[in-house]
Formats: C-alpha cells, structure tokens, sequence
C-alpha cells in the first residue's frame, strides 16, 4: 500500500468514528424555568387588649429629706448615727452639749427680766411725777400771791426792792420746776413705748434662744436612713454648720424623661383616675406615676413617680431601668421586632402565598409571658386569622413568593 494512502486512511476513520458518536449520544432533558420562593416563619394575627409600655430610665431622689445644721455655736456632745444607718421617727441622731446652750438662754431670758423691771420703775416714776406735780403748782401759785403782795407793798414804799426781786425770783423757780416735771409726764408714754419695744424685741429674742435651743438636740421626724455626716462627737461648729442629713425611706421618687408626644396621653389617664405604674428589673420595685415636674424641656418632661411598698435597697442617686405601664390599648397585635420593616410596614402572606407590604402603627412594646420584649403595632389590615412575616428579609417586596415554615405541630419554626 502506497504511504501516500495512510493519512487519508486516518481522516476517513475519524470522520467515520464523529458521526457515529453523534448518532448514538443521548437527547438532553428539557429544562424548564421555576419561581425561587423564600423561606419565612408567618404568626397568625389576633388583635387583643394590650398594656403598652414605655421603657425609661429615671434617677432616684428623696423628697422628703431633712438637712440638720447647728442652731447655736457649741460642741458636738452627742451623735449616735452612723452614715447609712436607718433609724426611727423619735430617734435621737445629733445633739450639742447643753453647757454652751443654756448661757445664751439665760442671758436672753435676763434681758426680758430687766425690761419687766425697767417698764415697772417707769409706771412708778410717771405715779410719782403726777403727785409732785400737784405740789410744785401749788408752790407756784403760792409764790405768785406772794409776788402781788409784794408788788402791792413795794407800790407804796412799804417792800424793798430786794424783797420785790427775792419774790419774782421765787415765782420763777417755781415755773422753772412745774415745766421740767410736767415735761417728764409728757415724756411717759414715748419712754413706755420704747421700753415695751425693747421688752417685745428681747421676747422675740429669747423665744429664738428657747426654739434653737430645743433643736439643739434633734430627733429623726420619720423614719428614714442617715447620710451625709460631716461631724463628730466634740467637734466646735457655729451657727447654721450642716451636721447631717436624714431621708424619708418610704416617700422616694423616680424622676425620669419622657418623650414629648406621651404627655398628653399619661396626663389624660391620670385626669380619669386610672392608676399608671412602672416596673423595674426586679420584681419588688414599683412605682406609681404621680405626676409631671412643673417646667417642660424639649427634650422630653420629667415624670415624677413615686416608689410604693418597702424601698429594699434602693438608695437615692441610683439610676433605675423601668417599664411604664401605658393606658390600654385594643385591636392591637404584639409581634417580634424582626416584623416590622422601614418605621411603620409589615408583610402579609396572601392566600397564593406571596408577601403584601402594608401600613401599621407603631403603639409602643409589650412584654411577653416569657420576659420577651416584643413590638406592639395596630393597623386596619391587621384582621384575625392574617398571616403575617416574622422573618427578616432583605429583599422583602410586594409580590415576592414565600413558603412558610412550620413543624409538625403546625406552630411557625425558625427559617433556614
């Protein structure tokens, strides 16, 4: 065989050998195009009365709080409270030694004494004023008839000048003492006033003395805890030198900031006499709204609630975490915070099982039965027996086809 042949030879097999391998391969399987659908967990909607709650946080303060300062300059003689201690109404809790209270109270007492004394000389010397008086006029009545008998004798030579001199003299000094003593009577009634004035002033004063001496010693006027001692025994203080402090433990308040537009709607609860409380983290605080504080901010007013029951440990100054009861609510749902997209939209499953975006309000949070926090929405669309989207998507759109996941009991379980 010719070499010439050979190539033609091979290009005739592989020719040969491509269209049989053509003939006999298997026909492709047609492929046709489906709709992906998303896997969401949906929650049946049952519109109910709800509590919504408004979460704050607030600072403790007592109100009812009683700073102690020293009425009297003098040492410290007593102090049988410690910082934090509690104590009862009635207690003692600070008291200065009574050896440098009770001069100041002797010396005040003094004073009004000799005024007393002072206004009672003044009545006697006005009594006796008045009966010398009488006499002094009747002297000078006496000189002026001496005097014309005088003048009378003198007229026809039968006085000396001298005698005429001695008896106008006479009647002089006789004027000269009725006008002195009848000023001294005139006189009486401005010394009285003065006098009385000055008793009515060391009065005031020594009831001053008598009052802050009394509250040199102080007693607890409620029960309440100690705080803020700044002395101890024999120490010298002055007059109006804080000792101490002492708050009610059963009057304490939350003041907390709420927001502008829950002003309104608390206010009219509390005008109908609807009882508003809060809760903390722990179960044995409570406290019940009482009111708003008397100016505004714009960032909110400052709510005042005030703690019920025993205080346990709270203590003034704590910042507390507590949920706001809210008046009642119905028609409304409380879904997972997952539900709700943009501020005010959720999605319903329709009957062909895709997602329909509707609009909601947002009325605050509840709690679950099991401490879950959850979101509490209202809205027309929201009618029993709707199939509502918990899961998140982020492609979430109108129209979009969902399956929904469920176990065997037929409650709604996480999505894959």
């Amino acid at each position: 065989m010719s070499k010439r042949l050979i190539p033609i030879i091979i290009l005739a097999v592989g020719v040969l050998g491509f269209l049989f391998l053509k003939m006999t391969r298997p026909e492709p399987v047609q492929v046709s195009a489906t709709e992906r659908s998303w896997r969401v967990e949906v929650q049946v909607v049952e519109p109910e009365v709800h509590t919504p709650l408004l979460p704050l946080y607030g600072e403790v303060v007592a109100p009812e709080k009683m700073s102690v300062v020293a009425t009297l300059a003098g040492r410290i003689a007593e102090r049988p409270v410690a910082e934090g201690q509690r104590v009862s109404a009635g207690d003692l809790i600070v008291a200065l030694d009574p050896l440098d209270v009770e001069p100041a109270l002797a010396q005040a007492k003094a004073q009004v004494a000799d005024l007393e004394a002072q206004i009672r000389a003044e009545q006697v010397r006005y009594g006796n004023d008045q009966a010398a008086l009488r006499s002094e006029q009747a002297i000078l009545a006496n000189a002026r008839r001496q005097l014309e008998r005088t003048q009378s004798l003198a007229g026809r030579n039968l006085a000396s000048r001298e005698s005429l001199e001695s008896a106008t003299d006479a009647v002089a000094r006789a004027e000269l003492t009725v006008s002195i003593r009848q000023r001294a009577i005139d006189e009486h009634p401005s010394r009285l006033q003065s006098l009385e004035a000055r008793l009515a002033q060391a009065e005031a004063t020594f009831a001053t003395m008598q009052r802050d001496a009394e509250r040199s010693r102080v007693t607890a006027p409620f029960d309440g805890v100690v705080t803020e001692v700044q002395v101890a025994v024999g120490d010298q203080v002055t007059p109006n030198q804080k000792l101490l402090s002492v708050y009610a433990i059963e009057r304490l308040e939350l003041r907390a900031r709420v927001p502008n537009r829950y002003r309104a709607e608390l206010l009219g609860a509390l005008a109908e006499g609807d009882d508003l409380y809060a809760y903390g983290n722990q179960p044995e605080f409570r406290f019940r709204l009482k009111g708003f504080a008397g100016t505004s901010d714009p960032a909110g007013d400052e709510a005042i609630l005030e703690l019920t029951g025993a205080a346990a440990s709270i203590r003034p100054g704590a910042l507390l975490p507590v949920n706001l009861e809210r008046p009642e609510r119905s028609e409304t749902v409380a879904v997972p915070f997952s539900a709700l997209y943009g501020a005010n939209s959720v999605y319903l499953v329709t009957d062909d099982n895709r997602m329909q975006r509707v609009s909601v309000e947002r009325v605050g949070e509840v709690l679950s039965g099991d401490g879950e926090r959850r979101l509490l929405i209202a809205g027309e669309a929201l009618k029993p027996g709707a199939r509502m989207v918990v899961t998140h998507l982020p492609n979430a759109l109108t129209g979009l086809k969902v399956d929904i996941a469920s176990d065997s009991d037929g409650q709604r379980s996480p999505a894959p």
